[in-house]
């Protein structure tokens, strides 16, 4: 006896070659209508995923750590857990209000927080006896916590600047080293800011991008490697965090160049005193990245501005070699206020370019001369010379 399904193939079976045909010529518009539709609703859904994916970071703060104890590990986790949110939001309202937003919301408790708590994860814990140790990933509803700064009257910020990659670059008395273990680096790791209004990255450290740039390039400010850094993590910037021993619990940081947020320049010694090198090193790093939001937070509190109008000036660029060309090429793209560099003649020993930019004439001059560059008028025209 056959089966209901044996029976279908049988039938398929049976079919001739020509109804075969005639079937397949009708499904072909069906077909061609199923494949837009569902082409349109990925498109739908990928939009809507990339939208809320932003705005859902940055409401998610990770990396909370908790170590509680109680009378027993059952009790002492559920009291991390209402630990953990109130740190997370004192972290979100920090991120996006600042120190007021934090002192603004202090008498929330815990349960008027939690709330505002739309998901919580454990990224890694350990519990024993009347103890539980974990660290935590907390997302909070955005119109619940848009509504609890309403009502305490927090001025707040939601926009977020564009990705900075930052290398660090440890300048120790054997050499620099930028993807080896050392303290300079974990400070900046450990910080996790991805999620932050200046989403600030670390490269990954791997083959790929010990191959890209090396420690000596990247104290050489080399603007080719740097680009290339750049396209690799599609950021907006990569600037390169030196840091360097200065005694035995001290550390000298130095950072410099253009950003989204401006010109950047940061040179001040920590002292990390019974933590050392250490401690030195993660009081840099923060304070590096606390600085960024406070300029962009600045930046972006007045009233959302059109875009500048970009000028343009003919320049004549010299240069020696082709490699030389695309290196300067590739910092000239970097300059803060540079918008676009068309190529009108090239020779092999210069070129002439149409600069466009977004700022004055006189901030573009101070912004070439950060990255050690200068516009001189020679007889009528401008030529783009190394200070």
């Amino acid at each position: 006896m056959l089966s209901a399904e044996s029976g279908f193939f049988d039938y398929r079976f049976n079919v001739t070659n020509r109804e075969t045909r005639v079937v397949q010529d009708l499904l072909k518009p069906l077909q061609a209508v199923a494949r837009s539709l569902l082409i349109a609703f990925i498109c739908l859904v990928v939009a809507s995923s990339a939208g809320f994916g932003r705005e859902s970071t940055l409401y998610t703060v990770s990396n909370v750590e908790v170590d509680v104890t109680a009378k027993d590990a059952s009790t002492a986790k559920l009291k991390a857990i209402s630990e953990a949110q109130v740190k997370a939001f004192r972290v979100l309202a920090e991120r996006l209000g600042g120190p007021e937003a934090v002192t603004a919301v202090e008498y929330l408790d815990a349960a008027e927080i939690g709330r505002m708590m739309s998901s919580l994860s454990i990224q890694s814990e350990k519990s024993g006896p009347g103890r539980y140790i974990g660290k935590l990933s907390i997302a909070f509803l955005p119109d619940k916590v848009r509504h609890a700064f309403a009502q305490f009257g927090v001025s707040y910020s939601e926009e977020r600047a564009p990705r900075i990659v930052i290398l660090p670059v440890w300048n120790g008395p054997e050499g620099p080293v930028a993807w080896e273990d050392n303290a300079w680096r974990k400070a900046w790791l450990s910080l996790n800011t991805e999620n932050d209004l200046v989403p600030v990255m670390v490269p990954l450290g791997d083959l790929d991008d010990s191959e890209t740039i090396t420690p000596e390039q990247a104290l050489r400010g080399d603007a080719v490697k740097l680009e290339s850094l750049k396209l690799r993590y599609e950021a907006e910037a990569v600037l390169v965090a030196i840091a360097e021993p200065n005694g035995e619990t001290a550390i000298r940081a130095v950072m410099s160049g253009a950003s989204p947020l401006g010109t950047v320049a940061f040179d001040k010694v920590f002292d990390g005193a019974e933590g050392g090198l250490d401690a030195a090193a993660a009081m840099a790093a923060q304070r590096f990245v606390a600085l960024l939001n406070e300029k962009w937070k600045a930046a972006s509190a007045g009233s959302p501005q059109q875009a500048a109008p970009i000028q343009t000036v003919a320049v004549t660029v010299p240069f020696r070699s082709l490699g030389q060309w695309n290196a300067i090429r590739a910092q000239l793209l970097s300059v803060q206020g540079v918008a676009q560099v068309d190529v009108t003649t090239i020779a092999s020993g210069g070129a002439r370019i149409r600069l466009g930019f977004t700022s004055d004439f006189g901030e573009l001059k101070q912004s070439l001369a950060v990255v050690g560059m200068k516009l001189i008028d020679i007889k009528g025209a401008w030529v783009l010379q190394p200070l």
